[in-house]
């Protein structure tokens, strides 16, 4: 039976690293007839909760003028505004309007390369450009923007509203955002009129807009600071995780483009090598990382069914031999790597900076009839999973590692899921001037896992992931990222800004009615109640943190607890015997 299943999951893997056409994704947003009666979601077909988010009508303008005129008639008429991007990658519910009489405002066809300034070395973009349009424009002038995240179908202006990052240490840090010179925002006004501000670095609300959650109005064009193109050297190193957390601060220091993958169960750890080298080093590799290419729809919808089988029947060990086959396969694949742009055939890696920094091949695709799809695609079954990201301060990430160390010592197999979808990947960040930036230099844990498609169903060691949530959030103070998590990680979250006021002060100014606001991002900055939700199994899909045992599944033998490790966390736990 394990050789079987064994044998199961490298042919899946196999449709997974050697398919290379797709069916690019649909557009978030659907809508009855012209543009009217519509509903969004997000890239992974559900929110947080659930819910359905709609709005009475959606825009696309292609223009700046066409944007002010957008929202001037929207202010005219009092009427509730959120921006959306062509791929909604963001998972809160950032998108969401109040109700269903509200304006979405989609930045689509926003999406020219404005300037390219060789001799100044920036870039001018509308906000709905892709990162990969970005990376490919800066290239062709012999440019590149330093850092970056990891998937290029995000936009410039969602990805500057969430804070979105790269790995590194070094210069500015990893958030893009904080190479941003330049940005024109069009935000509400009095009296019916929309207002284009046009801001630059060192402006005094500069650092608002600079990360703002889409509250402060629409983004239409920024401008990028960019370096000449440059080459990098990159090696995987695999060792075992016993002293993961006293070289965690150091690694980052030594490497450029550091980054940190961590399979706990398995204890072990991946660093990346990564550094830029002299452009004259032979070498064209590409980074085509496995898990964003296009895929065999079978394939993820197999790996699938075979996960729900292990969560009904509790097979953790076949979690962890899935697991193992997954890691393996991908490390002999080098994770997408390869030394001429088609064969790996050893490390290190060494190319030219645009073909590493980003990846997403699953995107460019023709129609396919859905023969193949991103992994993700909630057109097909496929993965469907949390995402728990947050940010622990450098000068406490041992201790947090260590404690997690801690619980996998009392529940080795408790990991095994995460590492079904390639474990914890960590990334390095730095303090910004952001005032919903990070707040100091501090490790990024990027953690997916499996979630049921039934909202009151638990998961396989369901306590021992919230732990670690409830670790990393509470006890070392850790940020969430923006564009990421459930409910739970923003509960509070405010007060863990040092500029919050500030922010709130310059949202006030710029849309003083708040027309770009929704309950949701109210809560979240603490301007209305709690963004947690106190109902039935709402423990179980991050919506609350359980205070008492209907807030798990009792009626499945899940009950709230304390922590194993940290005991002031509650946790859904498995007890056997009441």
């Amino acid at each position: 039976m394990v050789l079987l299943r064994g044998l199961f999951q490298s042919c899946c893997l196999f449709l997974l690293i050697f398919v290379v056409c797709c069916i690019p994704p649909e557009d978030p947003i659907k809508c009855s007839s012209d543009n009217t009666d519509c509903t969004i979601t997000n890239s992974y077909g559900a929110f947080p909760d659930r819910s359905t988010c709609r709005a009475a009508e959606v825009a696309f303008p292609s223009t700046e003028q066409e944007l002010i005129s957008i929202v001037s008639e929207a202010s005219r008429n009092k009427r509730k505004m959120k921006v959306a991007t062509r791929y909604s990658h963001s998972i809160p519910k950032l998108v969401c309007l109040d109700g269903q009489d509200g304006l979405l405002i989609s930045t689509k066809y926003l999406n020219r390369t404005l300037k390219v300034d060789v001799e100044a070395m920036t870039i001018t973009v509308e906000s709905g450009v892709t990162l990969k349009q970005l990376i490919n424009e800066a290239a062709k002038a012999g440019l590149a923007l330093p850092y970056t995240p990891y998937w290029w179908g995000l936009t410039i202006g969602g990805l500057l509203s969430t804070g979105a990052h790269g790995s590194t240490l070094w210069a500015n840090g990893s958030s893009v955002h904080d190479y941003l010179l330049e940005l024109r925002i069009v935000t509400p006004g009095f009296a019916g009129f929309a207002r284009v501000r046009s801001l630059k670095d060192g402006d005094k609300d500069f650092n608002a807009a600079k990360v703002s959650l889409g509250v402060l109005g629409v983004i239409s064009q920024v401008t990028l600071k960019l370096q000449p193109m440059f080459k990098r050297s990159i090696t995987y190193l695999t060792k075992d995780d016993s002293d993961l957390g006293d070289k965690v601060a150091s690694f980052g220091n030594e490497h450029e483009f550091a980054d940190i993958t961590w399979y706990p169960s398995q204890r072990k750890a991946v660093y990346r090598i990564d550094d830029r080298v002299n452009t004259n080093s032979p070498g064209n590799g590409l980074y085509d990382f496995i898990p964003f290419r296009s895929t065999a729809s079978v394939a993820p919808g197999a790996i699938r069914t075979t996960e729900d089988f292990q969560e009904s029947l509790s097979d953790a060990l076949g979690k962890c031999l899935s697991a193992q086959t997954v890691i393996l396969t991908l490390k002999i694949a080098a994770y997408g790597l390869s030394n001429n742009g088609i064969l790996f055939t050893g490390y290190p890696v060494i190319g030219y900076h645009n073909r590493f920094q980003a990846s997403g091949t699953c995107l460019d695709s023709l129609d396919d009839a859905l023969i193949t799809a991103c992994a993700w695609d909630p057109r097909v079954k496929g993965e469907f999973f949390h995402q728990t990201t947050f940010s622990v301060g450098l000068s406490v990430a041992k201790s947090f590692i260590q404690d997690v160390q801690k619980l996998i010592e009392l529940e080795p197999k408790a990991m095994c899921g995460v590492e079904l979808y390639n474990g914890i990947l960590m990334r390095y960040v730095k303090a910004s001037s952001a005032y919903l930036g990070k707040q100091e230099d501090a490790m990024d844990f990027d953690i997916t896992y499996y979630r049921s498609k039934d909202p009151l169903t638990p998961r396989l060691y369901e306590d021992i992931l919230e732990e670690v949530e409830q670790l990393a959030l509470f006890k070392y103070g850790a940020l969430p990222h923006w564009g990421k998590n459930r409910n739970v990680a923003f509960d509070g979250v405010i007060n863990k800004y040092k500029n919050a006021k500030e922010f709130l002060r310059v949202k006030k100014v710029y849309d003083p009615f708040g027309l770009f606001s929704s309950e949701w991002t109210d809560q979240v900055l603490g301007l209305k109640n709690s963004v947690t939700i106190d109902k039935e199994g709402c423990a179980l899909e991050g919506l609350c943190i359980c205070s008492q045992d209907i807030h798990c599944a009792p009626n499945k033998g899940y009950y709230c607890r304390p922590g194993k490790v940290y005991e002031d966390a509650r946790v859904c736990a498995r007890v056997t015997s009441k």
